[in-house]
């Protein structure tokens, strides 16, 4: 693994405005960077990325029956109580599900470690799947990379192949908080990978959906929502008052109910417990237990933070940095560190992507800070031998 600048693209941002790529840059900083590239062996890759993130998926998709099973891990997961019948009932009736995405850390020296498992609302799969490939087929064409250059990407046709098992329905909603521009284009995107599949689509606003006298979820037409993909996370739909219609719903949601158990940071812990010492996983544990007082050098995360809100970096004991955010009242997990690979453009964090239960995709973030947050810019990948 290493970190290497090429020449930018003349026209790149051209091209990202022309495919609706207009958060390459936010808040006046870039975001993603077209004069940079992560290189990898295909060796490297396959055994320290591939392999391992299709292990760990696998892992956590063995340890959900046991978690919807036990009110206590239930609880320890702030599942509200009066909706975990519809937790448990997605899962009982095996409620099909899209993609996630890992974050690991990897320097290249040692085995890949699970920092955290986006399986609910990852973002950055356009720029993953769609723009970094084409960043790849520019630069080969440019001549600044080999012609036998490779990524590991196959995002786009797993997607439209997932996508192509959901049976086919008068209308597939796609909701999300259109006024955020990267949720919006991620939505979008989707929405294009499900056209392709088949599929009729219609972009909806999280905030538009309603109620009909059925207790049945509808579109700002008053026309019953089949099956909707929602950029919104389960945490937040699991406490609104909509979401008490959501027993009576069946499998409508995409990502499904019972994915909630798997992106809370609990699932750090259960893993550690049920895979002790596993080279992929890193010593993880409920804030409150005896043996987090273990741990010299950690990571404290809220059990339901997003984009490094509320993460706090300790070494020695003593805290090194910490982010901001909304996060915490739900209680903690506490991580053993596993440093990053570190260069001249900062930290960067592996995204490693799950599309239905197959591991096929790598993106890359990078940041100034130890903690990767919703700014961090995203940096192409390449293989090279």
């Amino acid at each position: 693994m290493k970190r290497i600048t090429v020449p930018p693209r003349p026209d790149w941002v051209n091209k990202a405005r022309a495919v609706g790529f207009g958060f390459h840059e936010m808040y006046g900083e870039p975001y993603w960077l077209d004069d940079a590239a992560y290189t990898f062996t295909l060796e490297e890759i396959e055994t320290q990325v591939e392999e391992p993130s299709q292990e760990l998926h696998d892992m956590c998709i063995d340890l959900v029956d046991d978690i919807v099973r036990s009110e206590e891990t239930l609880n320890r997961l702030v599942i509200p109580e009066d909706l975990r019948d519809a937790v448990q009932r997605s899962w009982q009736r095996g409620d099909r599900h899209l993609y996630g995405r890992f974050d690991l850390a990897y320097d290249g020296k040692g085995p890949a470690k699970l920092l955290e498992y986006n399986a609910d609302t990852p973002t950055g799969v356009f720029q993953a799947a769609f723009f970094q490939f084409n960043w790849l087929t520019d630069q080969m064409a440019l001549g600044v990379l080999p012609v036998d250059a490779d990524q590991f990407n196959s995002l786009q046709e797993s997607l439209v192949e997932a996508l192509g098992q959901f049976p086919k329905g008068p209308i597939f909603h796609f909701a999300a908080i259109t006024d955020n521009e990267e949720d919006r284009g991620t939505t979008v995107y989707l929405m294009d990978c499900a056209v392709q599949a088949g599929h009729l689509v219609e972009l909806l606003e999280v905030r538009e959906i309603g109620i009909d006298a059925q207790g049945r979820y509808t579109d700002l037409q008053d026309r019953v929502i089949h099956r909707c993909f929602k950029l919104y996370p389960w945490e937040f739909m699991l406490r609104e008052p909509f979401g008490r219609e959501l027993l009576r719903s069946g499998d409508v949601f995409i990502e499904p109910a019972w994915k909630a158990v798997l992106s809370n940071k609990g699932l750090l812990p259960l893993l550690w417990q049920r895979y002790p010492n596993h080279p992929n996983l890193l010593p993880s544990f409920f804030a409150d237990d005896p043996a987090a007082s273990t741990l010299s050098d950690y990571v404290r995360k809220p059990l339901l933070s997003r984009e490094g809100e509320n993460v706090t970096i300790f070494r020695a004991g003593q805290e090194l940095i910490s982010a901001p955010g909304d996060y915490g009242g739900e209680g903690f997990v506490v991580q053993a560190y596993s440093p990053l690979f570190e260069s001249e453009g900062g930290f960067a964090v592996l995204g490693s992507w799950v599309v239905g239960d197959r591991a096929c995709g790598l993106g890359i973030r990078e940041d100034r800070s130890g903690i990767t947050a919703n700014l961090s810019r995203f940096v192409p990948h390449v293989i090279i031998g």
